[in-house]
């Protein structure tokens, strides 16, 4: 479309950060009583230019310092001028607490993404269930609105598991839209009723008996599941011993204080006496670790008993990013760091492996 000879890319082009990775805070909403989503834009005219499920990790100045924290992408890509994040105030959560705090209207962070492959378009199926507990429905929200934008009326069933019904995200928006669809299912499951004594919906936990009863034909969908670790190691437990395929099966999870799943699968062995060995040293703990040339820092430092902030594990969310203060490391980066990061010395731990001592700011 044209307007005045300029085309819609010519007036608004695709954000791009590294041209520029400022974020302006638009707008705040209370979408719960501890849940709150953070809308923002560009300072120039621009276009965000993601697949929903896919998120941003953002730079936040926490208390004097850098923290990087990803969080997934909650508006719909079909809406590109401005993009939201969806964040709940948890117990201690460093970034959540500052943001629910301090994040004002008008403020300014520094993002780097989207990235990520916790998306339909990635797997797509005509036949999908949707399962989160939590702040784990932000994901899910971003392709229920997407498809509701587009018109697209797939086979989609959209289970929900919260606390109570106070509890429950984009609960009315989400009815509104089930009622407009007629292939969408929506349920909300809710340990107890506190605050609405004539909850009519579904109460309890997840179990399989529920999940077969809402979805009895969830062996022939594509699965995508997000929440806390172990809500969303209860439903692959269930769904590896009831014959669903695993390869339709798929998650997403930013919890800072837990191994991820691959990490979980493949501890990493201790320093092989063969191989070259380095000393790391992290600035902030006083700890000095060893790591070989085939080793992650990030892995030595989890093998150690050390927990650091970090996500994917594979060089693309940048939640691990660390400055390098001395030292050469081998990094094999997808993504989640830029070029001129790299010149400043900073490096993803997840992913670099130690080529001399190495000393980083952790």
């Amino acid at each position: 479309m044209a307007r005045h000879g300029l085309s819609l890319e010519a007036l608004y082009p695709v954000w791009d950060c590294e041209e520029d990775d400022r974020l302006i805070c638009r707008a705040v909403y209370e979408e719960t009583h501890d849940v709150k989503t953070f809308v923002f834009v560009s300072p120039e005219p621009r276009q965000f230019n993601f697949a929903p499920g896919q998120f941003l990790t953002f730079d936040f100045p926490v208390n004097g310092e850098s923290v990087n924290r990803s969080y997934t992408i909650a508006s719909s890509p079909t809406r590109p001028h401005t993009v939201a994040i969806t964040v709940k105030r948890t117990s201690g959560g460093v970034v959540s607490n500052w943001l629910h705090d301090h994040l004002r209207v008008g403020d300014v962070v520094r993002a780097v993404g989207p990235m990520g492959e916790f998306s339909t378009w990635a797997h797509p199926n005509p036949k999908r269930l949707f399962v989160s507990g939590g702040v784990g429905a932000t994901p899910l929200i971003s392709h229920v609105r997407r498809d509701f934008d587009v018109g697209e009326d797939l086979d989609t069933i959209y289970l929900h598991f919260a606390r109570t019904p106070r509890d429950i995200m984009f609960r009315h928006e989400l009815e509104l839209m089930a009622h407009r669809r007629q292939n969408l299912k929506v349920a909300h499951v809710v340990e107890g009723v506190e605050g609405e004594r004539f909850w009519s919906g579904y109460r309890g936990r997840f179990s399989p008996e529920l999940v077969a009863n809402i979805a009895s034909d969830f062996r022939e969908r594509e699965i995508f599941c997000c929440g806390p670790p172990a809500f969303m190691g209860a439903v692959r437990y269930f769904l590896e011993h009831s014959g669903h395929d695993m390869a339709r099966y798929h998650e997403e999870s930013f919890d800072f204080g837990q191994l991820s799943p691959s990490e979980q699968q493949a501890a990493p062995p201790p320093p092989d006496e063969t191989l070259e060995t380095y000393e790391i040293t992290f600035t902030k703990s006083g700890r000095t670790i060893p790591c070989d040339e085939n080793t992650t820092i990030l892995a030595a430092a989890r093998l150690a008993g050390m927990r650091l902030p970090a996500s994917c594990t594979k060089g693309l969310c940048g939640t691990c990013k660390t400055r390098k203060r001395d030292g050469t490391v081998d990094m094999a980066h997808a993504g989640g760091i830029r070029q001129r990061e790299i010149d400043a010395g900073m490096v993803l731990l997840c992913c670099s492996k130690p080529r001399s001592n190495v000393i980083v700011e952790r």
